[in-house]
């Protein structure tokens, strides 16, 4: 195991923690959401929630103290409001771990413990932001409530980098045909639930609205009938996400009603992918990043297909915000 996450494991220990606060904004919040989720399904004892950095400070969270645990990230290490975030979770006398890019950042300065993780095409997936956030998450809760998912999450991500080769080999044609096919449209939908809701709003809000300047919105699966499914029709693109996990129901409903009345539909289903080397037990949690490792291919064949790389941008870091 990476030494920074046997430190930061060995603090929990010695920590009695009551709360998991997620603290992050952006792509680096969305990566969240499979932790939380598997706080939900799998903590006994501690609760877990997840905030948007600025928000966490402004709402100041009661139970947020010294038997909480802050896990913040950001890729850069420079986010004003995370840098802050943490600083805040400190002087509450919380436990801070923070996860960047840039080991000797703003965050890694005001967080007690830092994980420095992989990120690009040569990243080793057990070593990425995804997988480092489970092991410290599923590792929590092994030495607080003895829980046997922590050693076939580390077997599975093991194993994680086959995976991702084989669906990037599958889908291959698929994702130059989705490119193709949309690099024109000026609105798309992205849909989930569950452990993978994190993957559809950061494809919406990172992907398509910042970085291809596409009209977007993350649907929840399970709001799909209380309003947003007024916008579909036969010319309304919908990518729809179908994982493994406990919430797939809802997932398998809204696309249904999709394919009554709409045609312009992308689906991209877990069901379909190859899992050797992964355990039956945590499939459920690992889909969110094979789609998500899955996304990014799409995303790269609908930035060539407009002449839009992925790099560019109108006012981030550009003007002033």
């Amino acid at each position: 195991m990476n030494t920074q996450i046997s430190a930061a494991l060995e603090a929990m220990k010695n920590r009695d923690i009551k709360t998991v606060f997620y603290v992050a904004c952006g792509g680096s919040s969305a990566i969240m959401y499979p932790s939380k989720y598997f706080m939900d399904r799998e903590a006994k004892t501690i609760h877990a929630d997840l905030y948007s950095a600025n928000e966490f400070i402004h709402r100041n969270p009661v139970t947020l103290g010294e038997q909480s645990l802050v896990i913040l990230c950001s890729h850069s290490g420079t986010t004003p409001e995370t840098v802050e975030a943490a600083k805040f979770a400190r002087n509450k006398g919380a436990l801070t771990v923070s996860l960047t890019n840039v080991e000797e950042s703003p965050l890694a300065v005001e967080s007690e413990y830092v994980v420095k993780y992989q990120w690009g095409p040569e990243a080793i997936a057990k070593d990425t932001n995804y997988s480092m956030l489970y092991q410290l998450t599923s590792g929590l809760l092994y030495l607080k409530e003895e829980n046997q998912r922590f050693q076939s999450m580390l077997q599975s991500l093991e194993n994680l980098n086959g995976v991702y080769e084989q669906v990037k080999a599958d889908y291959a044609e698929k994702a130059l045909a989705f490119g193709e096919t949309y690099k024109d449209e000026k609105v798309i939908y992205t849909m989930a639930s569950g452990a993978n809701f994190g993957v559809a709003y950061s494809f919406a809000i990172c992907i398509l609205m910042e970085m291809q300047w596409i009209h977007s919105h993350a649907i929840h699966a399970g709001e799909y009938f209380h309003g947003p499914f007024e916008i579909l029709d036969k010319n309304v693109p919908f990518i729809h996400l179908l994982g493994l996990d406990e919430t797939r129901p809802l997932e398998e409903r809204a696309l249904g009603f999709s394919k009554q009345y709409g045609e312009k539909l992308i689906v991209l289903d877990a069901k379909e992918f190859d899992w050797a080397g992964i355990n039956e037990d945590v499939q459920g949690y690992l889909a969110p990043l094979v789609l998500n490792h899955l996304l990014r291919q799409y995303a790269n064949a609908l930035a060539d297909a407009r002449n839009h790389p992925l790099s560019t941008r109108r006012y981030m870091w550009t003007v002033p915000y």
